[in-house]
């Protein structure tokens, strides 16, 4: 079982940047492990550091201006091959929350099948969160699950989004599939008996 999420208040990182792919969040040659661990250090690998290995100051993440567990990306975020290993990367940094306009729908299972929840945002609602982060890296948003909103603490605008709800119960109860399938296990036996 994993963390269970609720209610996330956090500040935010903001990646301003859309049509982000997978490639670019976890480059290929990372992919030969089969274990999650270190894919966090290896996040946007190409932009955090240069060919030397030295951290490239004006890349967000190195800036420690900002910080939390949210990332504020711009459209389209995920795109690209179908890469589990970039959802795994998100998570091993130590983000819970995404949160863009448009994610790709492979990303996006990705992320739920990983505990890190993508919120889709109008781009109003979105523009306005960088604008709200620029002003203030320490400005918060709240991300509630059970009530399914997100709201700039900065501005107190708030949105609604949509999760499917099996997922939805997952995140909340800290559940895998597989957590679930053995939550469940009493009924699945019960059915298979009457089922003889």
């Amino acid at each position: 079982m994993k963390e269970k999420f609720n209610i996330l208040t956090s500040t935010c990182v903001p990646l301003p940047l859309e049509n982000v792919d997978t490639d670019q969040i976890i480059p290929a040659r990372f992919l030969k492990a089969t274990t999650k661990e270190g894919f966090g250090d290896n996040l946007f690998r190409d932009w955090r550091y240069d060919k030397q290995g030295n951290k490239i100051d004006s890349f967000v993440l190195n800036n420690p201006v900002y910080s939390g567990k949210i990332l504020v990306a711009g459209k389209n975020f995920g795109s690209g091959s179908s890469r589990e290993h970039a959802a795994w990367a998100i998570a091993g940094y130590g983000f819970r929350v995404v949160v863009s306009s448009f994610f790709a729908d492979i990303f996006r299972n990705n992320a739920l099948n990983n505990f890190v929840l993508p919120v889709v945002v109008s781009e109003s609602f979105l523009a306005e969160l960088f604008a709200s982060i620029d002003d203030n890296a320490k400005m918060e948003v709240e991300v509630d699950l059970p009530q399914q909103t997100i709201t700039n603490k900065a501005t107190g605008r708030n949105e609604h989004f949509e999760i499917n709800a099996y997922k939805k119960h997952c995140l909340m109860n800290g559940l895998d599939d597989i957590d679930y399938l053995l939550t469940n296990k009493d009924k699945i036996e019960a059915w298979e008996k009457a089922s003889e």
